[in-house]
Parts: C-alpha cells; structure tokens; sequence
C-alpha cells in the first residue's frame, strides 16, 4: 500500500495525540493553528494556478482546482470520499456520506481527534484560496450520520465590490494532472506542517513530539514511509 488519505489521516491523528498529551489544551490550541496553517497553503496554491490560468477566485473555481482525488486502495476498501449535492442556490451544500479520513480516525478511537481536524480543515483551504468565501461545516461524519458543507457568497466577493469579473471558464483550466498532487506529497505536507508549527509554538518540546510522531508512522506504517516524509524537511509547499 503506498501513501494515501489513511495515512494523511493518521499524521494528525498522531500529532493531536502528542500535543494534547504533552501541552493539554495549549496542544489542542496548537494543533488547531497547525491545521490552519496547512490548509491554507493549499487553498493559496489553489488560487495561484487559477490566477495563472485568467480564473476566478469563485467556487466553481475551487472546486475545479482541488488537488487531490480518491486513491485506488480506498476505492478497494469502499471508503472511498463520496458525497451528494443537496442545494446549489443561494447556498451551494453537499453532505459527505462516506470519507477515509473518518474511517481512519475511528478506527484509531479518536473521534475527537477527527471532530477537531474537520471543524478547521475545509474552511481553512477555502479561506487561503479566497477568505471572502463563507464555508461552513456544521457537522460532520465523526458524530453525524453525514457531513454538512455549506458555502455562500460563491462569487467571493469583498463587501461593497459588486461583481469579481469573469466567470470560470473551463478551457482554460489547466489538464486535472497538472492541478493533482499524488498523496506522498499532501502527507508530507502535512507532516512538515505540524512539525513547524510545533517547533515555532514549542521550542525543542515541539521538535520532540515531530520526531516522536516519525516514529510512530515508521512503527506503524513502515521506515519507508518515514523515510520518504524525511527527504521533504526543507520542502516549501507553499510553490506551486
């Protein structure tokens, strides 16, 4: 099995663990400001291409720019992400009805840990993509029968600006793997994410607990894993 939403998954299962254990509710403060910081480099990176390519910052241009897709081993396990459109104006919603980072989470017991991750996640990449979005998640599959995600203001518009420009215009949008990142690297941004901010909010208490969540994935998953996460230390995932 090669890296995939299991695995990125577990990474923040893992780093919550250490830093509530070690730093209590600073750790839970500070393993939500590194989900943060994640997720809105991705949704930067998101906004980058599209500004490259003449699109704008709207929804339909988030949801064409995302840049992963479900893996072919949870397509085998048949917990592959799906979800349902329930509404589209004014408010576009969609419920998540199956998702691997949730199976991952429960399977470790750490409800919480997942509760905690995606309260802060999708929001946060949709911010670093455009913070005039309003994306809501009030609930989800960690302890509800599905997931709510809900946006408005889909245009992206600052207060007082009537109208952003074009619309998204699919031809031309770069070919989808052009836009994709395999799960190698989301997993090794997530590492390198939590690491930093683990360091810069606790010192050497924060490069320990990075180094002891290394160890739990070269423990649990294999010193390859490990090792290939290793060889991203001085990665900026910020490029796109």
């Amino acid at each position: 099995m090669g890296f995939n939403e299991k695995l990125h998954a577990y990474i923040a299962a893992r780093f919550y663990v250490r830093l509530v254990h070690t730093y209590g509710e600073r750790g839970k403060a500070a393993f939500i400001y590194a989900t943060q910081f994640y997720a809105e480099q991705r949704g930067r990176r998101m906004a980058m291409r599209a500004i490259q390519d003449s699109q704008p910052l709207t929804y339909e241009t988030y949801r064409a720019y995302g840049e992963w897709e479900n893996t072919k081993e949870m397509q085998a396990e048949g917990c592959a992400n799906r979800s349902e459109v329930v509404s589209t104006d004014p408010v576009f919603e969609f419920h998540v009805t199956t998702c691997p980072w949730h199976e991952e989470f429960k399977s470790l017991g750490l409800e919480e840990a997942g509760l905690v991750y995606c309260a802060h996640l999708d929001n946060s990449i949709a911010r670093g993509f455009n913070p005039y979005l309003v994306y809501e998640v009030p609930q989800t599959l960690h302890d509800c029968p599905f997931c709510i995600q809900k946006v408005s203001n889909q245009q992206g518009l600052a207060p007082g600006q009537k109208e952003q420009g074009s619309a998204f215009d699919p031809a031309k949008a770069r070919p989808e793997p052009d836009r994709r990142r395999g799960f190698t690297y989301h997993c090794a941004h997530s590492y390198w994410s939590y690491a930093r901010a683990c360091v810069r909010i606790f010192g050497n208490g924060g490069r320990g607990i990075a180094n002891e969540v290394l160890e739990d994935i070269s423990s649990e998953w294999g010193s390859s894993y490990s090792n290939i996460l290793s060889k991203y230390a001085a990665a900026d995932f910020e490029m796109i």
